[in-house]
């Protein structure tokens, strides 16, 4: 059996017959109009996403079958929450100046630790005051900017099911809240690390598929 393949990136349940797919599959003397109404309906849960699809076509008997490939897990929970995208977090980190070998570098080391005992004085003197200090190594509030629901979770886990490496849906469905503990986002309002504590405890066993 000779098969072919037909490798076309589409819109979720938009695919139409206008360049590149319609002349690729046109040389296979198939149904393309078929083939696109299929491709359409087996890939409609992605709309507005773009998906990685491969057709692979009997040269005999022109039967054909779909591979899909699926976005990211953050590109799925940015459709169900609505979102253009999702921005991370912005976290304070360290930074390292790394300054050219030779007298500048020794310069530049020499007015930071000056600055360094300049504000230990300071701080010996009292004029930095304890409350003032204290707000200003506090933490930055953590900013959500959405919240799926355990149900979501479950789609999505569906959707991402091959790739995924997990056994069951069950353990499915942690990848992709375990997914959320990285971004701003919630589960069923919470902190994802407590939801999934509450899925290892059975919670939302009603909901999700013991098996499959």
């Amino acid at each position: 059996m000779a098969e072919k393949v037909v490798n076309v990136l589409i819109e979720g349940g938009k695919a139409t017959p206008a360049p590149p797919l319609g002349p690729s599959l046109a040389m296979y003397k198939v149904n393309i109009g078929k083939i696109i109404k299929d491709l359409n309906e087996k890939t409609k849960e992605y709309e507005g996403m773009k998906v990685p699809v491969k057709i692979i076509i009997d040269d005999e008997t022109k039967e054909y079958r779909f591979e899909l490939g699926t976005p990211p897990v953050s590109s799925l929970i940015r459709k169900e929450l609505g979102l253009k995208r999702i921005a991370p977090e912005k976290k304070e980190e360290e930074t390292t100046e790394v300054e050219e070998e030779g007298e500048e570098k020794v310069e530049k080391r020499g007015r930071k630790e000056a600055e360094v005992k300049k504000e230990e004085k300071i701080e010996e003197k009292g004029e930095i005051k304890e409350g003032e200090k204290e707000a200003e190594e506090e933490p930055k509030e953590r900013v959500i900017v959405g919240d799926l629901t355990i149900d979501q979770c479950i789609k999505i886990a569906r959707m991402k099911r091959e790739s995924l490496l997990a056994k069951n849906v069950k353990k499915a469905v942690k990848e992709i809240v375990a997914s959320c503990v990285s971004m701003p986002i919630t589960v069923e309002n919470k902190n994802p690390k407590e939801v999934l504590k509450e899925i290892d405890e059975g919670k939302y066993d009603d909901k999700i598929p013991s098996s499959g």
